[in-house]
């Protein structure tokens, strides 16, 4: 049996650097900076975190909201979400994830997009 995309991440401590840096990412990109001026970073860490943690087939139980509910009248465009998308491949890169599993995190979080963009 395979790892999960969890394990293959670094487990809890791979996936909270991941997060973390994904957030410092997201609040210094000008096209998307705007959206998180008023959040706590260290909330919108712990969120992502959570949220990858799950995601990937950890332990971690994500209670946040859902993908729509969470972006439902923002009117996030398409330059935003694939300047998140950008931050994300930056991230993973920076986190020396391999090839397949940052192509399985974008994939997941693309497929995300109809609960995301303009909703």
């Amino acid at each position: 049996m395979s790892e999960s995309l969890y394990e293959r991440l670094g487990r809890t401590e791979g996936i909270t650097k991941i997060a973390s840096d994904l957030v410092d990412l997201h609040v210094s990109n000008p096209v998307i900076a705007p959206r998180f001026a008023d959040s706590c970073r260290e909330v919108l860490k712990k969120g992502a975190s959570a949220f990858f943690i799950a995601g990937t087939g950890g332990p971690q139980l994500y209670e946040g909201k859902d993908m729509l509910e969470t972006h439902r009248g923002m009117n996030i465009s398409e330059r935003e979400f694939i300047a998140t998308l950008d931050d994300v491949l930056k991230t993973l890169e920076k986190n020396n994830v391999a090839q397949r599993e940052q192509e399985e995190v974008l994939f997941v979080l693309y497929g995300m997009k109809s609960d995301i963009v303009f909703v």
